[in-house]
């Protein structure tokens, strides 16, 4: 058996990158043989999957420290399989820490195809050092941000930036109706169970001091109804929960937002919805953040980074306290406050361009392989 290409995705947006390249390769050639990692929107465009992306969900210092045996077993086991099927091209996606180092193992076992790696990682932030390792082991890197592809300047690595794909995405979006009658507070608490534990609790709190709105919650999956309802109960409020595939309607729809750190936050800017940033963190993943890998950045909100200047307010670890959350938010009701944030959320959406990232993705690894061999 062997495959064309293999394609790695170990978390919820790379299924989602994947699923968008994938459609756009056999746009390109209809009879490609992929393998690879994935999750369920990868698994349904025909991809032979040895390993469920769910396998690699973790968060956190100590979250990854825990499930580290696990990883190192399917780290071994993915590397034996990319060198049994000797794809064309192995293409990973985001998850750097998992695969930088296994684009590194695979040059050192000796595989001779193409490496590409999909959404650059934050070199910008921390890990300066992967700059190097990935000039010397990658054969393209595809970019989302604009700023990205300067920071390799001085290396032979070629960089392409292929658009964001959530600009394209929402360029296609068709938006069903959201009703509405009073103004919407939306709140996005987070995709995995301890986010929702940590988030929603204070981002309920924080909400009951504001009255005459509709309290609009986004449901990541289904599977976290439970949790969420149960959470609402305790805080005795009446909340409205919005299913995942209504999150945008929703986004349209919101007057303000509090949002936990990640994605959510660019879509959110996309739709140009004043959001307060936060994301509570343990004491001890802030300590090892900031002390032992010093991860000390002017912004954490990649809103913020885009645009290098503050856009949303961003409340993380020990700077997140109920009295922070509720000023912040409250402010975003301030008129001359929310036409800022809206007009600095435009100036961002002119800074990504319109390309169709699955499409130039595509095209640049087609370049790259030539496509006539394939």
């Amino acid at each position: 058996m062997s495959c064309d290409l293999f394609i790695f995705a170990g978390e919820k947006s790379g299924d989602l990158h994947g699923e968008k390249l994938i459609k756009a390769l056999r746009g390109h050639s209809p009879g490609l043989r992929i393998a690879g990692v994935g999750g369920p929107r990868m698994r349904s465009e025909d991809m032979d999957c040895i390993l469920p992306m769910e396998e690699f969900q973790v968060m956190g210092f100590i979250d990854v420290f825990c499930e580290l045996p696990k990883l190192i077993r399917h780290f071994h086991f993915i590397t034996a399989e990319i060198l049994r099927l000797k794809p064309k091209a192995v293409i990973t996606i985001d998850y750097p820490g998992f695969n930088l180092r296994l684009v590194k193992r695979l040059r050192k076992r000796g595989y001779e195809g193409k490496c590409i790696h999909f959404i650059c990682p934050s070199v910008w932030a921390w890990g300066k050092k992967r700059i190097p390792l990935m000039a010397n082991t990658l054969d393209l890197l595809l970019s989302i941000l604009p700023f990205e592809k300067e920071l390799f300047s001085t290396t032979s690595l070629p960089v392409s930036y292929v658009g964001h794909p959530l600009v394209e995405r929402m360029n296609t979006y068709t938006y069903k109706p959201f009703p509405q009658d009073k103004k919407v507070i939306a709140l996005f608490p987070g995709s995995r169970k301890k986010e929702i534990e940590n988030n929603l609790p204070l981002q309920l709190d924080v909400c009951r001091e504001i009255p005459h709105v509709c309290i609009a919650l986004s449901v990541s999956e289904e599977r976290f109804r439970p949790l969420i309802l149960g959470i609402v109960k305790q805080k005795n409020l009446d909340v409205t929960l919005v299913p995942s595939d209504y999150s945008y309607e929703l986004m349209r729809a919101a007057h303000i937002a509090i949002a936990k750190s990640g994605t959510v936050t660019l879509e959110l800017a996309l739709h140009r919805v004043p959001t307060v940033v936060m994301y509570k963190i343990r004491p001890l993943d802030e300590f090892i953040a900031l002390q032992l890998f010093r991860i000390r950045l002017p912004f954490y909100c990649l809103v913020n980074i885009i645009a290098q200047k503050q856009i949303y307010p961003e409340l993380f670890g020990s700077r997140l306290t109920y009295d922070s959350l509720k000023s912040h938010t409250l402010q975003l009701f301030d008129d001359k406050n929310r036409t800022r944030i809206q007009q600095e959320c435009t100036e961002l959406i002119y800074q990504l361009s319109d390309l169709k990232t699955g499409e130039e993705s595509a095209e640049k690894i087609f370049q790259l392989l030539n496509s006539s061999s394939l």
